[in-house]
């Protein structure tokens, strides 16, 4: 099976490498950067000049890219190379609404359409130990699931197109929400005399141990925010969150309140860094 893979960026990179040493087949890449591609050719893949050039040269075509106009961008340049004998696999996280119109789209053609959006940041897209959620044809998943398996530990297969992205919104909103009220509770006990590190071992005592507090109590306390996990990605997530809770008629207080607290981490030039950063938008 020969593999395409579109958008070469924080985590389409390591993802990509994986899939390249791993895999006993060519690989070929593309990304809008022309730097990323070679990067990836040196170290084994072989690159395409555009979308189109990689579609018509590979059975499963993998896309990651920002957002739902990327999304739109790549599958209408790559419809008209599109028959049965192809897979369409965009690992992106947008609106389902958008996957679902582009999986309807692709399926016109004969190819099948999957959506497989991801859980876990840049280490484990490294690590190959990605968790990773699955929409689309049982037969198509089957057929993609050995090379999901270079990129991710934990696959699940979540119903018909679109349910992959509606589970990882779901993740993503109750990561924020969970981030939120660590942040809120933390300032509230530092104001009380109670550092971050005492407030995580005592946290892990009881029933409120999570692994954002674990995993990020030692960036807050340092106050160094590189990016493993975007404030851009994630108040992206909130907003689609938002916009699929409005769809289905539901009311999401909590992740609104979050949503606000995003629009201040944007508005004061965070969006570059970690998540975790919002730490110091609670706390102003």
């Amino acid at each position: 099976m020969k593999i395409g893979f579109i958008g070469l960026g924080i985590m389409g990179e390591p993802m990509c490498e994986n899939i390249v040493k791993k895999h006993d087949d060519t690989v070929y890449v593309f990304d809008v950067v022309e730097e990323k591609v070679q990067k990836l050719v040196q170290k084994g893949a072989a690159g395409c000049k555009d979308a189109v050039e990689l579609a018509s040269k590979s059975d499963l075509i993998i896309s990651m890219v920002p957002k739902s106009e990327h999304v739109r961008t790549v599958y209408r340049e790559i419809l008209p190379v599109l028959d049965q004998t192809k897979i369409c696999m965009d690992m992106s996280t947008i609106d389902p609404a958008v996957s679902i119109k582009t999986a309807k789209q692709v399926k016109e053609t004969g190819a099948q359409f999957l959506d497989a959006p991801v859980v876990k940041s840049k280490p484990a897209a490294t690590a190959g130990t990605l968790g990773i959620y699955v929409g689309g044809e049982p037969q198509a998943y089957r057929a993609v699931k050995p090379i999901l398996a270079f990129m991710g530990e934990n696959i699940i297969h979540m119903g018909d197109n679109g349910k992959g992205l509606v589970m990882k919104i779901c993740h993503n909103a109750l990561v924020s929400q969970i981030q939120n009220g660590v942040n809120e509770t933390l300032h509230l006990a530092g104001l009380n005399g109670i550092d971050i590190q005492e407030f995580a071992t005592a946290i892990s005592y009881g029933g409120g141990q999570n692994f954002y507090l674990d995993s990020k109590k030692d960036v807050m306390e340092r106050k160094e925010y590189a990016a493993a996990f975007s404030v851009e990605n994630m108040a992206k997530d909130v907003d689609i969150c938002l916009n699929l809770a409005k769809e289905s008629g539901f009311l999401m207080p909590g992740e609104a309140n979050v949503g606000v607290v995003y629009e201040k981490a944007l508005a004061q030039g965070y969006g570059k860094k970690d998540f975790s950063v919002t730490y110091e938008i609670v706390g102003e």
